[in-house]
């Protein structure tokens, strides 16, 4: 009798499909089958984020949080050659090259929001405020450093009394 059972059993489970025939999702595809409805979902607006108003109260807090997290591997001009990179670690590409001259003002947040290469992300370590000072800061830095004596001498008519 359990031998019966036993074979019977076998016999049943050998009908079974081996769910190789079955539709499956592959990467970028359409979905298979109809999209379940969610309930209870709240919508999302996203926002796109703008950066705050340029002011000195701005750029020193930057300059700040900028000698905190940055100057490691940047150094204190952002060239690149910071205390960590002396001692081994991958060079970071200096703020002054044209590449980075030309990029946006959102790359240097977002990437020290997401990390790029080498580069870990300081999403969790340092805040968004604090993440446009430090880009406002670090235009400052590429202004100082690719400045002429031309510019040097607008500013100062303009900040004369």
């Amino acid at each position: 009798m359990i031998r019966a059972l036993a074979i019977l059993s076998l016999c049943a489970l050998s009908a079974c499909s081996d769910m190789s025939e079955q539709p499956k999702q592959r990467s970028y595809s359409p979905l298979v089958g109809p999209a379940p409805t969610p309930t209870g979902v709240v919508t999302f607006l996203y926002r796109e984020p703008t950066p705050p108003p340029l002011t000195l109260a701005l750029v020193e807090r930057g300059q700040q949080r900028f000698r905190i997290f940055c100057t490691p591997c940047h150094s204190e001009l952002g060239n690149g050659q910071g205390m960590i990179v002396q001692r081994g670690f991958p060079e970071p590409p200096s703020y002054m090259s044209a590449r980075l001259l030309k990029a946006p003002t959102r790359h240097f947040v977002d990437v020290i929001a997401q990390g790029h290469g080498a580069m870990y992300s300081y999403a969790a370590r340092v805040p968004p405020a604090d993440r446009w000072a430090i880009a406002a800061y670090i235009r400052a830095l590429q202004k100082s450093q690719n400045a002429s004596a031309e510019d040097l001498a607008a500013a100062r008519a303009e900040a004369a009394p």
